[in-house]
């Protein structure tokens, strides 16, 4: 590592970035580098307009992968290197949208965990799902951070670095009870593997993608089911159930309320309780009553 690829790390370690985070801006500066040839600090603005018509025009990336490298180039040359008037030359992309993401019904969520290859793939989507759960977060959780006596389980070093309590289901203690009396594991409450054999340190976030892709397969759900997914619909069917905007933002560990809110949309419970202007029109007659303004068919 490049010394400025060393102080950049220690930028985004000082600002408390994640470990995810950390390393894809890292990933994304080392390629820049690459199609930069030459060092980045002697970089110029015309070298960051090529790259970034590089990504959108040769690359055709999409632009919310754009919006990635963009905000990993900026950290390079504003907060590392301070040459902030470099800002100007890395926009982000014209009418960059966030979708909305698809969800599974609660049936559909069901029907997966059933398909679980395993007790503990079982167990560990339904601790992703039932605690709203981002993969890293799934990865580190330790044996003590559940407990059963207040019925909460603690999720520690969350985005941000911010713990969080959120309510452990019986459903899910019956389950870890079970898994546990099973696997025994010692620190990590889903222990990774080294040779094919169990090793007390946390598993990979690859390990839940393939729990949660194998059970999608076997359930035959056509959508395309991701941990996050999980994590989306969770916080939807949350919505739902009847918990306040606050409360859901506190149990998903968003930093602002926006983020949490956005799931609204995805509620139908919520979107259907609103009517529309129209329904408080008042109209005169019916349709029958209405004429119609030209003939359907030419006379025979």
């Amino acid at each position: 590592m490049t010394t400025l690829m060393e102080k950049m790390h220690q930028e985004l370690v000082r600002r408390n970035y994640a470990e995810t985070t950390i390393h894809t801006y890292e990933r994304v500066v080392e390629g820049f580098r690459r199609f930069l040839g030459k060092r980045l600090d002697h970089a110029v603005p015309d070298d960051l307009r090529k790259y970034h018509a590089h990504l959108l025009g040769t690359r055709k990336l999409e632009p919310r992968t754009v919006v990635l490298h963009v905000a990993a180039v900026r950290f390079l040359y504003c907060r590392t290197l301070k040459r902030r008037d470099m800002k100007e030359d890395l926009p982000y992309p014209r009418n960059y949208r966030r979708k909305l993401p698809v969800i599974l019904s609660q049936d559909e969520v069901a029907l997966l965990i059933n398909s679980a290859r395993n007790l503990y793939h079982r167990a560990l989507i339904m601790t992703v799902y039932s605690c709203g759960l981002r993969r890293i977060e799934a990865c580190r959780l330790k044996v003590g951070d559940i407990d059963s006596k207040r019925m909460m389980i603690r999720v520690t070093h969350g985005k941000g670095g911010v713990d969080r309590d959120v309510p452990l289901s019986p459903a899910l203690l019956d389950t870890l009870r079970q898994y546990w009396r099973w696997m025994r594991p010692q620190t990590y409450l889903f222990p990774g593997t080294d040779n094919g054999w169990r090793v007390d340190r946390p598993i990979t976030a690859k390990m839940i993608w393939a729990a949660v892709q194998c059970a999608a397969k076997r359930a035959g759900i056509t959508k395309h089911v991701s941990p996050h997914l999980l994590r989306h619909s969770y916080a939807t069917h949350q919505l739902e159930a009847g918990v306040d905007l606050k409360t859901l933002q506190v149990l998903l560990g968003h930093g602002d309320l926006a983020t949490t809110s956005r799931y609204l949309h995805l509620s139908q419970k919520h979107l259907q309780a609103v009517s529309t202007p129209l329904d408080r029109i008042p109209l005169n007659g019916g349709v029958s009553q209405v004429p119609l303004s030209r003939r359907l068919r030419k006379p025979e």
